[in-house]
């Protein structure tokens, strides 16, 4: 079932989603092609910068800072503030995301983008008109909508990677890697379909 009835509309995205790379570049991109309007808070920037030491990435605190600079500066509307008080009144599974439902009801955002769809799951989110969906299902969402908008930006992200440089098939391969199967299929069908 589509969760996303518009290709112009707000979006949540939680920390787990920002990582790992390819999933966010495509994100950015996307956003950068005016195909929705990404969100988040400073804590979820917090969350996103822990994440490169959970998976035991050798990073300085200097390279961690310019991941999140470069995403903040692609994006430098996304940051949703004032958005605490909200925090007591939420009620669902995971209390350590609630900051994350208020933020997205600061925002009216139409929709959280995460891996951890079932921590998610609550009447109170149906109440306020809000749903969760993981980035696969998002994207490929997206896609389906615009195609021709979501697949120049997929062209223009993949021919800025230079070290190492790739192939549109390369990527959708590297997508598929990291369980954006739905996304990979659809950029498969839409790009195929552009070439004839």
């Amino acid at each position: 079932m589509r969760l996303i009835n518009s290709a112009k509309f707000t979006a949540v995205l939680d920390a787990n989603v920002l990582f790992p790379v390819v999933i966010r570049d495509y994100l950015i991109w996307l956003a950068l092609y005016d195909l929705y309007t990404p969100k988040w808070s400073q804590k979820l920037l917090e969350e996103f910068a822990t994440i490169f030491q959970k998976k035991g990435m050798d990073l300085t605190d200097e390279q961690i800072q310019r991941q999140v600079d470069l995403i903040t500066k692609a994006c430098n509307h996304a940051l949703v503030e004032d958005y605490e008080n909200l925090i007591p009144s939420i009620h669902i599974k995971d209390e350590n995301d609630r900051h994350v439902v208020a933020a997205a009801i600061k925002c009216n955002a139409n929709v959280i983008v995460t891996y951890n769809v079932k921590d998610f799951q609550s009447e109170y989110l149906v109440k306020m008109g809000l749903s969760v969906v993981d980035p696969d299902t998002f994207i490929a969402d997206m896609i389906d909508l615009s195609p021709e908008k979501c697949c120049d930006a997929f062209r223009e992200m993949v021919l800025t990677k230079k070290r190492p440089p790739y192939d549109e098939q390369q990527y959708i391969e590297i997508f598929r890697r990291n369980g954006l199967t739905q996304t990979a299929n659809e950029l498969t069908k839409y790009l195929e379909i552009s070439r004839d």
